[in-house]
């Protein structure tokens, strides 16, 4: 665990990239073999504003990722945060507890928000109006929301006390993990039931994409799935009664133009409506 510590904690930015354009490359040919929903789209053309936006994170995110190493450098240095206030435990239970509690700061939480706050909703939007969900969703996220996300990340920090290789760490295993359960893969029933106990599975997460709430108000998770279940927002739906969208926003061709897309936050507000 040491050296995995180590090894994040000076990766290089061609690994990053790596990591995600394999996990991307991975699932997309897993969808062509085992696909849930065979949807009757073209994949590349669908995949084309789901790759912008992936750019436009990653963008985002290398530029201000010394924010991460200098807050990091200080919460351990001052020895502040739930991390370093903790008795000291096994390297192995260092990590896992750091990553957890990123998991809840820097995912469930800010995006349990974006869906309680109409205007943070509106850019959320961006995520949830993909008709043809999978595994190129995953970052289909717009810049406003890429910086939210990253301002929770940064608090993080702060409140856990974590170590760059943590928070790095994380990141690589949450990219993997959204294009992971946003992935359109059929697993064996009980495999998938079996991981929804302690992550986030393809068929979890595929309820959080139904068009109408509750089910679009629910199963928040990132990568750990706990947090639904502690928290009251887990639900369940059959895959074959999902339906992907928005129900207020239904225009499909608006929801695959890049412009449009990149003006969606700044739409007049509609209440979505509820099952």
């Amino acid at each position: 665990m040491e050296t995995l510590l180590n090894y994040f904690e000076t990766i290089p930015s061609s690994h990053r990239a790596f990591i995600i354009v394999g996990g991307l490359t991975f699932f997309w040919l897993l969808e062509g073999i085992v696909p849930l929903v065979g949807f009757k789209y073209k994949k590349w053309k669908h995949a084309i504003p789901n790759l912008f936006f992936t750019l436009t994170t990653i963008l985002i995110n290398l530029p201000l990722a010394f924010l991460f190493l200098k807050s990091s450098d200080w919460v351990m240095a001052n020895n502040f945060g739930i991390l370093n206030w903790l008795p000291t435990m096994p390297i192995w239970l260092y990590a896992f507890v750091g990553i957890f509690l990123i998991d809840l700061i820097g995912a469930y939480l800010p995006h349990l928000i974006e869906h309680k706050v109409k205007p943070l909703w509106m850019v959320h939007l961006v995520h949830h109006s993909d008709h043809n969900v999978d595994t190129t969703t995953a970052n289909r996220h717009h810049p406003i929301e890429s910086l939210i996300r990253y301002i929770f990340t940064l608090s993080g920090i702060f409140i856990i006390g974590t170590p760059i290789a943590l928070v790095i760490l994380y990141q690589s295993l949450s990219v993997v993990a959204t294009q992971f359960n946003h992935a359109n893969i059929k697993l064996p029933k009980k495999i998938d039931t079996c991981i929804s106990y302690v992550l986030v599975s393809p068929d979890m997460h595929k309820v959080h994409h139904h068009y109408k709430i509750p089910y679009t108000d629910s199963n928040y998770g990132n990568i750990f799935s706990v947090w639904d279940r502690l928290f009251g927002t887990y639900m369940e739906l059959d895959t074959d009664k999902i339906i992907y969208g928005v129900d207020v926003f239904p225009d499909e061709k608006e929801n695959s133009n890049i412009k449009d897309l990149l003006k969606q936050p700044f739409q007049k507000y509609k209440k979505p409506t509820s099952i």
